[in-house]
């Protein structure tokens, strides 16, 4: 991808990050799970590397982001823009009830794309958009 392309694509995951903010202050948690689950997917042509440039560009945006960017504002962010890319990625919401603990990552293919993958091991899923 050429750098043009990928500060592109950081910019729109800056701007999903703010909207994020903006939507869960504004309407709620249950209103943007609704968001997350609305996004479809776009057909796109097949990119390989398409997975890694979206999860890099969502913590890209989230270095420059002026507050502190949680487990579920960056896997929402990161859902969106990969349903954008043409790639089905799948919010998890999961926990471990002792001591408790939650926790949100994105699936592609039942794989863990931006976190680590020790968290589907370890925690029980709670929902998943």
């Amino acid at each position: 991808m050429k750098q043009t392309g990928y500060v592109r694509l950081a910019m729109q995951a800056f701007w999903e990050l703010l909207r994020h903010d903006l939507v869960q202050t504004a309407l709620g948690f249950r209103y943007l799970c609704k968001q997350v689950t609305g996004q479809r997917v776009v057909p796109q042509p097949y990119q390989p590397d398409a997975e890694q440039r979206v999860c890099d560009a969502v913590s890209l945006a989230a270095c420059f982001y002026w507050k502190p960017v949680h487990c579920l504002q960056r896997s929402s962010v990161a859902t969106r823009l990969l349903r954008k890319s043409g790639i089905d990625g799948r919010l998890v919401i999961g926990y471990r009830p002792s001591p408790f603990i939650s926790h949100a990552w994105v699936e592609v293919n039942g794989r863990v794309v931006n976190d680590s993958p020790a968290y589907k091991e370890r925690m029980y899923v709670l929902c998943t958009f």
